[in-house]
Formats: C-alpha cells, structure tokens, sequence
C-alpha cells in the first residue's frame, strides 16, 4: 500500500512539475498551465497541504529557470522574485482553493467550470495588481476598470491556456489510470 502511494506520488509530482516547466516552451503570452496545475493538485493530492505546497513551488522553480537563465540579460544579479509576484502567486493559491471545492468528483464540466474559474480568478487578481503597483493607471475606480479593459485581450489566452492544460492534466491522468490501475488514488473519483 505505502509503495502504490509513493509511486502515485511521484507520478503527481513529476506531472505538475513537468506543466509548470512548459512554460520555456515558446507560447503566447499567458498562455499557461499554472492554472490548471492549482486546479490539478486540488483535485489529486490527498493532503490539501501538498495542494497548495507543490504547485506553488513548481510556479517558483520554473520562474527561477524562467528568470536567471531564459531572461538573464538585465546583469542586476540573481531574481529569487520578480516584482508584483504576490500578486500572480496569491492567484494561484486562490485557484487551488476553489479547485478544493469543485472537485469532490471530476468531471468534463467540473474541469471545464474549473478553467473558467481560474482564469476569472487570475484575471480579476493580477490586474488589480497591476493597477495598485502602476504609476500608468489613475488610483480611482476609472483606474481600476481601465485596467481591467486593458487586460481583456490577454485573458483570451489566459482562459485558452487554462482550458488547454487543464485537459492535458485530467485528461492524461484519467487515461493513466483507467489504463494502469495502480495509479487510481484513492478518493479520488472521475465521472
């Protein structure tokens, strides 16, 4: 039993880190499975804990590669964090969140409710953040909305990024499993 739950382990492990480091692959911009991952762990990780824990630090793994190695032109040194990462991170918390209460069981339309969710979610919270942290926006309420209708052309690949990865992830490990049953966890029920 431990050696089932250690092999199922690893395989969520090496699947959410693997999502998380796509992002080196050339895309469009917001166009990301950090999203789906959030909504991935919730749906699979046994301790809620590891929900929030593992795709988080994933996130911050890939943005380190990301950041000093991809786009290490700006010679300032090291970047452990970029600015207004609170932001963009304190999203991806709130996704894992609402993915602990949707997937009770997973299904096509909880996935998709899921992705939809999550790029509202990211929306709503980023662009804030770029309006409270930006000298380009007045600090009022037309600020804010501004903002928020500067920000709609990137939330089409935002929601097209989370819709596209949250399918590879559920998808994939739903065929895994159906196909290796060793990899069926425990509570964790596909519709």
């Amino acid at each position: 039993m431990k050696n089932k739950i250690k092999i199922q382990f690893g395989l969520l492990l090496g699947i959410v880190f693997l999502a998380a480091f796509t992002r080196i692959i050339p895309h469009f911009q917001n166009f990301s499975p950090l999203g789906a991952i959030g909504l991935f762990g919730a749906a699979h990780f046994d301790k809620k804990w590891k929900a929030f824990l593992i795709p988080i630090a994933a996130t911050w793994l890939s943005d380190l590669f990301i950041n000093n190695l991809i786009f290490s032109q700006n010679n300032t040194g090291f970047t452990w964090f970029y600015d207004g990462f609170y932001w963009q991170y304190g999203s991806y918390l709130c996704i894992t969140l609402t993915g602990i209460f949707i997937f009770k069981k997973i299904s096509f339309q909880k996935v998709a409710k899921g992705a939809l969710s999550s790029s509202a979610i990211f929306f709503i919270i980023s662009n804030f953040g770029v309006w409270i942290g930006s000298r380009l926006y007045p600090q009022n309420f037309d600020g804010l909305m501004s903002c928020y209708a500067a920000g709609i052309p990137f939330l089409t690949n935002t929601l097209a990024g989370d819709l596209f990865y949250s399918g590879i992830l559920f998808g994939g490990y739903y065929l895994i499993q159906r196909r290796l049953p060793i990899f069926k966890i425990e509570g964790v029920e596909y519709a």
